[in-house]
């Protein structure tokens, strides 16, 4: 056996769980698997819930989302998907007991943007940034108006990031009617803005 050959079974008889994407949680030792899967995901599991719930939540989910994750390991099969997906599955079911809170926030910074257009003087800086709030008063609108799947593909995909197959296995659907689902959404949201956009020219 030469070396490349030794350096490969070596490789081989490691742990098979280490900087893995689809680690064996059922077989692993939890204390370790999970260390490591805490420290690859925890931080862009709170960006992605900071987002939707907001950070103070965000930090309660994310630890409670270890902790389901770990009391249900065995569920989790690495032959279905990678665990990334697994665990943003998780987040978002936790996510969605805050619905009511979240799709507030979305409606109450709409308000806040609507508020703050009001009675202000038009000179160029102002008028850039009623453009940027009444953008973000659309996009929020926007938001609320999506139903709780849509939006939980939208922002899987466009804010944490997951490829359709993660975003598959964290909502329990096929990869292709996730393609679908977000392809209309994404429609969806544009045609909202546009409407939204030009009602604003009529005024």
């Amino acid at each position: 056996m030469n070396r490349i050959e030794e350096r490969r079974a070596q490789q081989a008889q490691r742990a098979p769980d280490v900087d893995d994407t689809r680690p064996d949680l059922a077989n692993a030792e939890p204390t370790a698997a999970f260390a490591r899967l805490f420290d690859t995901y925890a931080r862009a599991l709170h960006g992605y819930l900071a987002g939707r719930v907001g950070v103070n939540i965000a930090d309660d989910l994310v630890a409670e989302t270890f902790l389901v994750a770990l009391r249900r390991r065995a569920s989790y099969d690495p032959e279905q998907s990678p665990v990334r997906g697994w665990l943003y599955g998780i987040a978002t079911n936790l996510a969605r007991n805050h619905v009511r809170t979240e799709i507030r926030g979305y409606r109450a910074s709409a308000r806040v943007h609507a508020l703050r257009e009001a009675g202000v003087e038009h000179d160029a800086q102002t008028v850039d940034r009623l453009d940027a709030q009444r953008s973000c008063r659309h996009l929020a609108d926007g938001l609320a108006s999506l139903t709780e799947q849509e939006r939980d593909i939208l922002l899987l995909t466009s804010w944490a990031g997951l490829e359709p197959i993660e975003v598959a296995a964290a909502l329990g659907m096929p990869a292709s009617t996730v393609r679908s689902r977000l392809h209309r959404v994404r429609h969806k949201l544009q045609a909202h803005l546009r409407t939204a956009q030009e009602e604003n020219r009529d005024d």
